[in-house]
């Protein structure tokens, strides 16, 4: 391999919500963070030359998306996904929550119902909620240590009148399906039935594992909203750049007017040049974190295997996030939290912040050396194991 994952980077002080920030959000000081969806791992060298080069540049006043911005972007996904569309399809934006907050804002009427399919990424909940719309969920199912999505309750709530739009996570943050396209398509179906808008939020299709395919929401129904972004495939999340497809001219035009609202215009000038630079350079850096993070995937497997037999690894299909049942404990989700905090020394993500579903579940982000995530599987063991 050419780039070293096992590398240990140093991100103490440097103003980093994951290390730098644990008293602010109501946790000790000195755990092991293994939250938010960032990476301790460094951009594709490729990236970070071309930022380098703009930094020597010295000047960083407004700019817009040029030409190879656009080639870049439509070559990775049509390359990849088969996912075909022009830079006239493509509004950018400083994040995919910002845009989904946006987008529910300009499709959607306050009051109108929003389809969740819990337990799942919790900005979902607040960019309905916060937005004076209707959360409608439709819980997943669980069973026999996988989830599937729940055809018959999605009927019953679609033909609802009031319910506009399906917020679709492809694929699925936390419990990590990559939907088959079978499903994909029997909820295309239900939803078109109904004239409910499909936004699908596939900001981690970059990272699927060996026997699964990214079916990309936009080669079902042209209709539907894609969001996409560099950041978490490619750890850039601080310099702000989504790209929205949005086929249909008049939903493009609403969205944009509603942007145009919230007092946004123009990308950050780094950013630009890294997602540039990223979808142009990074597919071998891309390849090897993904050999990287299936050997992540073996260490919790058999580690959990041998140590902590009463932990289930919801086998994950994609993302870099893996979900773990800790049910069999009998411990409320208060109970749970107390023991990863202050018995293991751990920041987890709780399940509960991703729904009521999530009880008795812990989120871990995989994208950290793997000596980092020894120490965290020991420290659960050592204090599971009492």
């Amino acid at each position: 391999m050419i780039y070293n994952f096992d590398e240990i980077i140093n991100r103490k002080n440097t103003g980093s919500i994951k290390y730098d920030f644990a008293a602010k959000r109501g946790r000790p000081e000195g755990l092991l963070p293994l939250w938010v969806a960032d990476m301790d791992f460094a951009a594709p060298k490729g990236v970070v030359e071309e930022l380098e080069k703009a930094v020597r540049h010295g000047i960083f006043g407004y700019a817009e998306p040029m030409e190879a911005y656009y080639q870049a972007l439509t070559a990775w996904f049509s390359g990849r996904y088969g996912l075909e569309f022009t830079k006239e399809d493509v509004v950018c934006t400083p994040g995919v929550v910002y845009a989904l907050a946006q987008i529910v804002r300009a499709l959607t009427n306050e009051g109108e119902g929003v389809i969740i399919q819990s337990p799942v990424y919790y900005p979902f909940y607040s960019v309905v909620e916060e937005n004076g719309r209707k959360v409608v969920r439709n819980p997943l199912i669980f069973k026999d240590g996988r989830y599937t999505m729940d055809f018959d309750g999605l009927e019953a709530l679609a033909a609802q009148e009031e319910v506009k739009m399906l917020l679709l996570c492809s694929p699925h943050n936390p419990v990590g399906r990559v939907w088959k396209r079978d499903e994909l398509e029997r909820l295309n179906e239900i939803c078109r039935r109904n004239n409910i808008i499909v936004v699908a939020d596939e900001i981690h299709c970059d990272f699927v594992y060996s026997g699964n395919k990214h079916t990309s929401f936009g080669l079902l129904d042209e209709n539907a909203v894609i969001c996409t972004a560099p950041s978490k495939t490619f750890n850039l999340a601080g310099l702000q750049t989504a790209n929205v497809i949005v086929k249909d001219t008049a939903q493009r035009r609403r969205l944009l007017a509603e942007i145009s609202r919230s007092g946004y215009s123009q990308l950050n000038t780094l950013g630009l040049v890294a997602c540039r630079a990223a979808y142009q350079h990074g597919a071998e850096w891309l390849a090897e974190l993904i050999t990287y993070l299936e050997q992540s995937l073996a260490l919790v497997r058999d580690f959990i295997n041998e140590r902590l037999p009463k932990v289930k690894l919801i086998e994950p299909e994609g993302t870099y996030l893996i979900w773990l049942d800790f049910t069999a404990y009998g411990l409320t989700q208060k109970e749970l939290d107390r023991r990863v905090i202050q018995g293991a020394g751990l920041w987890l993500d709780t399940g509960t912040m991703f729904g009521r579903e999530g009880e008795g579940f812990q989120r871990i982000n995989l994208t950290c050396p793997h000596s980092v995530l020894r120490q965290a599987l020991e420290q659960l063991a050592h204090e599971f194991n009492k």
